[in-house]
Order: structure tokens, then C-alpha cells, then sequence
């Protein structure tokens, strides 16, 4: 896809997500439906379309981990030295966190989020400017597809914007490994 299209598929899908709309997009994973992570209406669409249980949080992408500070209300020194050396995607599941959807934190106070270094990905979040939630692109129970084509029809249809980018790809795609930092520095493994 050229450079071009890619960033007139950016400039739509922010369009929709600054509007509250919800999009299917690609990620530094797998496919991920995504909105607006602090507008709780749009989170609620997406517990909605997943038919999932909103007790069951969410992750949400940024593209800088300068920006964790604004989210997470202790960032763990540790965090810093995890994100540097890591050579796969990792979501770090935070205590504290704040200035985010309610509906979107965990009842704990926690929530799950990933630098996202994957190119779309990341400009997205660059030009929205805002943290984006990022859930697998299925129906609450049923397989996690890894490729575009294997997304279902009714998801594919629930959302306001399909971006066109990185659909033909076929590769096999996984999701990132998830770690949970106590303040205390504190690791737990959750996912490798």
C-alpha cells in the first residue's frame, strides 16, 4: 500500500474514533477493534459487539512510553528497562490506572497497555492522540482470528470503519505476552 493511502486510511479511521465510532484495524498482533480509550460510550460499543462481559478490561495501545505517566498513576522504574529490552510485543498490565475510560479499567485499578512499534499502529496513535483500546477482533469466546480474512462478517460489519491497510496479508499473527508490574516492582507472568 503506499505511503499516501496508508495516511488517508490514518486520517479516516482518527476521524471515526475522534467521533466516537469504533474501527477494526491492524495492530502490532493481531487485528484489533479499537476506540477512543477514554470515551466510554465507545468502549461500551465494543463490550457491545464482542458480546463480552465488561468486567473483563480491555488493553489499550499508545505510541510512546513517555505517555504512560498521563495513564498509569506510578509507573514502576522497572517498566522503562521491560520496554527497551523486549523483542516481541508486550502488554504491561499497570496498577493505578487514571485518565481512561471508567468502563475500561479493571475493577483492581489496573489496566493492560502496550507501545505499540508497528508502523500503522503507531501513527495511528501519533496523529489521534490518544491512548486507543486494542481487543482482539472476535466475538467473546469464540477463536481469535489471526489473519483479516478469518475476522467474522458480523464483526467486520458492527464497526463504523474497516481500515484498509495490511489486509491481504497472511501471516500468522499471534498476541503479545502479558505481564503484570506490582508497585513494588513486582512481575507476573500472565501470558508468553
Amino acid at each position: 500500500m503506499e505511503r499516501k493511502t496508508i495516511q488517508e486510511d490514518i486520517r479516516k479511521a482518527c476521524d471515526v474514533l475522534r467521533n466516537g465510532g469504533i474501527i477494526l484495524y491492524p495492530t502490532d498482533t493481531i487485528w484489533g477493534i479499537g476506540c477512543d480509550a477514554t470515551n466510554e460510550e465507545a468502549v461500551k460499543r465494543i463490550y457491545d459487539l464482542k458480546q463480552r462481559d465488561d468486567s473483563k478490561s480491555m488493553l489499550v495501545l499508545l505510541d510512546n512510553p513517555v505517555k504512560l505517566q498521563y495513564y498509569v498513576a506510578d509507573v514502576p522504574e522497572i517498566t522503562w528497562d521491560l520496554i527497551e529490552l523486549t523483542d516481541r510485543p508486550l502488554t504491561i498490565i499497570y496498577e493505578g490506572a487514571r485518565n481512561l475510560a471508567h468502563n475500561l479499567i479493571a475493577a483492581d485499578g489496573s489496566v493492560g497497555i502496550r507501545i505499540t512499534e508497528e508502523f500503522f499502529s503507531r501513527e495511528l496513535c501519533k496523529q489521534f492522540r490518544k491512548p486507543i483500546v486494542s481487543t482482539s477482533a472476535n466475538i467473546s469466546g469464540a477463536p481469535t482470528p489471526s489473519r483479516f480474512t478469518q475476522i467474522a462478517r458480523e464483526i467486520k460489519e458492527g464497526v463504523d470503519y474497516v481500515v484498509a491497510c495490511r489486509q491481504q496479508e497472511q501471516t500468522e499473527t499471534k498476541p503479545s505476552g502479558i505481564i503484570r508490574l506490582g508497585r513494588n516492582g513486582t512481575i507476573q507472568i500472565i501470558r508468553k
